[in-house]
């Protein structure tokens, strides 16, 4: 178990740059009274993130009201792709708002009908509709049933494993954590699913697979090892409905190689088996390119949408094959607040500014960037830092003991908190606790970008000091 962030204020240095700022203790005593108002009426399982008491948040940058200013390394957990509140999101937001349009239900509006026409259009010929939903774990699930009810009308009711991966995070709703990769976060369901099936993710940082610098290493090597685990579990072709990977995992950043992804396109074509993306955290731009998928050069039968669709509010998505998403007929897969009017509104608003400004392209620039400095972080702390991967403008940091394998929560812990308190953002560990998860705005500017790094490079030397 990781340490929690304490109440008792630490002393800090003050700092004041062009993009941060730091002039109180923190945490700032006089935001206690909210924290401990927040800790008395919430649960505790809200407690868990670093003691910054936002007040706004703009463009790349986070602030409390006590003058403090904090370059954000979070994104809100990845969802503020565009920046923080966005002008032109803000603008369309607040113009539906006021035009009078809040809630619609399922009733037809001009803002769904452009944000799913606009979805289909920037995206992969393949996805021809759009679902539009509310959360992450939803569009998660809803893809769960469409698999299932596609794999009993291929194949009877014996065609409905859904496969997923060791360390997967699909959601915290019963179906979608029942897919995810984590045994511990799903025993209160106690009588789960037999078919839904997890196996390791390839080349995962926490499985054994062929070692990659082996002159008989290939991706069909890769694939066949995988391939053992599901031959162990008894998962045969004519039980599964569909594979759902997360696109990169959260806790690792890491993509799947692109080679073991064409063979599993191969065996899902051939045994009619759905291949699902969940791009919920890795969609719009994050990696550079529109979906993360897309690094894998195949077409994909379902994708999961949500975080930075909107840059801001609550949204999410499936898409995918027509004949996939047609499969319930009218008022037979609805939800209360499908295509929300100031939530369809932002997004596509976000999707035009991304657009319109090469965000995407800018992800890619970006995360060159990022990755050579924080290549030399790497190299400088590589007894503590078991594994470091990502794309574009996502990188995680596995911290471990040093010299080891064995992930390190504390270690990890003690980074975020002294970068916190130098003036940089990040949300709370990940991966077990140990990972330290880079994902700054997409609309950082280089400078910021580097000194953020600056802070990271600072904090992980003064962490190991504690140890």
């Amino acid at each position: 178990m990781a340490k929690s962030f304490s109440l008792e204020p630490m002393k800090t240095k003050r700092v004041e740059t062009l993009h941060r700022k730091i002039c109180t203790d923190i945490p700032v005593p006089e935001s206690l009274p909210t924290i401990e108002r927040l800790r008395r009426f919430e649960p505790r399982s809200m407690s868990g993130q670093p003691l910054v008491v936002w007040d706004r948040a703009e463009g790349y940058n986070v602030y409390d009201k006590y003058g403090n200013k904090w370059i954000d390394f979070s994104s809100g957990v990845l969802v503020t792709n565009s920046g923080h509140s966005n002008p032109d999101v803000k603008k369309a937001a607040m113009s539906m708002i006021e035009h009078g349009l809040m809630h619609n239900y399922c009733f037809p509006t001009e803002i769904r009908a452009q944000l799913v026409e606009k979805l289909v259009e920037i995206s992969p010929e393949h996805l021809e509709k759009a679902f539009l939903l509310t959360t992450g774990s939803e569009a998660c699930e809803c893809a769960i049933k469409l698999a299932r009810t596609y794999g009993r009308k291929k194949g009877g009711d014996k065609k409905i494993k859904i496969i997923t991966f060791n360390d997967d995070f699909h959601g915290r709703t019963m179906g979608s954590q029942m897919a995810g990769g984590s045994p511990s976060s799903k025993e209160w369901i106690v009588n789960q699913d037999p078919d839904m099936n997890q196996v390791p993710f390839p080349n995962s940082f926490k499985y054994d697979w062929a070692d990659e610098s082996a002159p008989d290493y290939s991706d069909d090597k890769c694939f066949e090892t995988w391939m053992g685990y599901l031959a162990e579990q008894g998962s045969t072709p004519d039980m599964i409905a569909a594979f759902m990977p997360e696109t990169f995992q959260g806790g690792w950043a890491q993509l799947m190689p692109v080679g073991f992804v064409a063979r599993l396109r191969k065996f899902c074509d051939d045994n009619d088996i759905l291949l699902i993306f969940d791009e919920v955290q890795a969609g719009f731009g994050r990696t550079g390119k529109l979906y993360s998928y897309m690094h894998y050069g195949i077409e994909a039968d379902m994708v999961c949408l949500g975080k930075g669709i909107s840059s801001s509010l609550p949204l999410s998505a499936v898409m995918g094959r027509a004949d996939v998403m047609d499969l319930y007929g009218p008022n037979q897969m609805t939800s209360t607040h499908t295509g929300n009017p100031v939530c369809c509104a932002a997004a596509l608003a976000n999707i035009n500014y991304m657009m319109k400004n090469g965000l995407i392209e800018r992800s890619a620039e970006m995360g060159g960037v990022l990755d050579a400095r924080i290549e030399s972080i790497v190299e400088k702390y590589s007894e503590y830092i078991g594994n470091c991967k990502g794309t574009g403008l996502v990188k995680a940091m596995v911290m471990v003991k040093k010299g080891t394998r064995e992930m390190d929560p504390d270690l990890a812990h003690d980074i975020v908190r002294l970068s916190v308190e130098k003036g940089l953002l990040f949300f709370a560990p990940v991966g077990a606790g140990s990972t330290v998860k880079v994902s700054p705005p997409l609309v950082i500017p280089k400078d910021a970008l580097l000194e953020g790094l600056d802070i990271l490079d600072e904090a992980i030397g003064e962490a190991i000091k504690l140890i």
